[in-house]
């Protein structure tokens, strides 16, 4: 692959704040910093982490579910991610924005890291031990770059399993080191898909390679690095990345061997049903592959419950709508109850209504700077049960037997689960269902849709909770988003090349994403 570079515009925000998406990295280091030993490079490192925790907290997982049909607007909520929430999908729209540009910084930091890395192997006289610590911190930048490329291929371009992943400009800018340049004549343009996934799969084996070899070097935190809820990245974490990427891709068997080869760890078990809640609102569980660390004073990354939730209980900027919690009709579903939550005093519009909340993001009481709900939680952006759902998905599509690992997944979720033996199709539309069931508010429900070519309409009522003289929640919906509907084809499931890229790279003139203006 030959050398390319990323435009000004993304080099100058890799210093710069943008929106609420990211923060510039406490102690972030420059790319004039000089990085001579492995403690200067496990210090720049960090910033790999900073960009996890705000990757996978806040707008990062509730922008993308409040476009789909799971939830409503409510009159009063002050417009916040209302363009969103109704349908409207425009290329200068700030949060689109944002999310591009900070992908684009955390891959220069990634970059950077690899670069200093390979200088670092590369010396003489280097021990053993070394070698491992310090190609444990390239394979984690191996990952972050994966991991923001893919984010990037899976809103910024069309779905893989639904176009022509070999046509011309369908895929990503790609930038494989770090050399920022104000010249427009080495500015890239778009590759296709493939090109972009073959470059996320190689990261992902670099990766996996070089945490493999340091879980193998007898450090001394390999065993807490291999157990639920590690804090740092292990050769698991890789694995179930390569399985999501593969899931999204349609690649069956990579997607189901990942996936096993996590599952039959033994390492993690699923979540019973008696622990599940506390797996919320304690954000601790056996079932935790990965959970990058974060305390009371860790101002990085944000309140993922605050979209659906208030500090003081009084207000919410978002309901789930009536199907969405319909959709929990198994008795027994230990998931209603850990999500959702019955507000009796809600206030809207100075009248107070009875409706449910959704309260997956309750807060963490251990993250709290003071008495009041800052409403923010430990992220898990990877759980065994998705590697469950995977395998169970995987078989379904390859024509294979995947009932016991649906059963399993079940048997710790709904009480007194009877286990089955499911057909081709049943395996498959199970399945499907509970990602929709499990994954609620985590992210997944834009990717889903389009990677499966599936439309939606939004039931604009909620009959949910009904009673003499208790007001229509119905009243103060927002009706501009109350039936939204996609069709499966629908344009909006792949977002715009952000205007002030194109502004800012001549080269993407004429590669807008279809139903875009450039």
């Amino acid at each position: 692959m030959k050398k390319i570079y990323f435009s000004l515009m993304l080099f100058a925000t890799l210093f710069v704040s943008s929106c609420s998406m990211d923060t510039k990295p406490f102690g972030a280091l420059d790319d004039q910093t000089a990085i001579r030993d492995k403690a200067d490079l496990r210090q720049f490192r960090n910033n790999l982490y900073t960009g996890f925790r705000s990757a996978t907290s806040g707008g990062w997982l509730y922008i993308q579910d409040l476009m789909m049909d799971e939830f409503h607007g409510v009159i009063g909520n002050g417009n916040r991610n209302g363009e969103i929430n109704n349908g409207i999908i425009l290329s200068s729209n700030g949060d689109i924005e944002s999310f591009w540009a900070s992908c684009y910084s955390r891959i220069a930091v990634s970059n950077s890291v690899i670069e200093k890395a390979d200088g670092l192997l590369a010396k003489e006289g280097i021990t053993d031990a070394d070698k491992a610590e310090i190609g444990r911190y390239r394979a984690e930048a191996y990952f972050s770059r994966a991991y923001f490329y893919f984010f990037l291929a899976d809103h910024f371009c069309q779905s893989y399993t639904q176009t022509n992943p070999e046509a011309e400009h369908s895929g990503l800018p790609l930038s494989v080191t770090y050399n920022p340049s104000g010249n427009i004549a080495i500015y890239p343009d778009r590759s296709t898909l493939v090109e972009t996934f073959k470059l996320i799969q190689d990261d992902l084996d670099e990766a996996y390679t070089g945490l493999k070899a340091y879980e193998a070097s007898g450090a001394s935190d390999v065993a807490n690095l291999l157990s639920p809820n590690s804090a740092f990245l292990s050769s698991y974490a890789v694995e179930a990345m390569q399985a999501r990427v593969a899931l999204v891709k349609g690649d069956w068997a990579t997607a189901l061997a990942k996936a096993k080869d996590v599952i039959e760890s033994g390492r993690y078990q699923l979540t019973t049903i008696a622990d599940y809640a506390k797996l919320w609102t304690d954000d601790e569980g056996t079932e935790v592959i990965w959970r990058p660390y974060r305390d009371k004073a860790d101002e990085l990354g944000s309140s993922t419950g605050g979209a659906y939730l208030s500090s003081n209980n009084q207000f919410c900027d978002y309901l789930p709508t009536y199907p969405t919690l319909s959709e929990y009709s198994d008795d027994g579903d230990c998931r209603f109850e850990a999500f959702f939550s019955v507000n009796q005093t809600l206030k809207i519009e100075g009248s107070s209504y009875v409706a449910y909340q959704f309260s997956k993001f309750p807060g963490n009481v251990a993250l709290r700077t003071s008495d009041a709900n800052n409403l923010v939680n430990m992220t898990k952006p990877f759980r065994l049960s998705e590697m469950y759902l995977i395998a169970a998905e995987a078989c379904a599509r390859s024509g294979q037997d995947g009932s016991q690992y649906l059963n399993d997944f079940l048997a710790n979720r709904v009480e007194d689960y009877r286990s089955a033996t499911y057909s081709t199709d049943q395996l498959l539309n199970t399945t499907l269902k509970q990602r929709k069931l499990e994954f609620i508010g985590e992210g997944f429900r834009m990717s889903d849709l389009r990677r499966t070519h599936q439309g939606f309409t939004r039931q604009a009522t909620h009959p949910e909770i009904t009673g003499a003289g208790l007001p229509s929640i119905d009243n103060v919906i927002v009706r501009a988003g109350a039936g939204l509907s996609y069709s499966a084809d629908d344009y909006r499931y792949t977002w715009p090349i952000p205007k002030s890229e194109l502004d800012a790279n001549p080269h993407l003139a004429g590669q807008q994403n279809p139903g875009y203006a450039n």
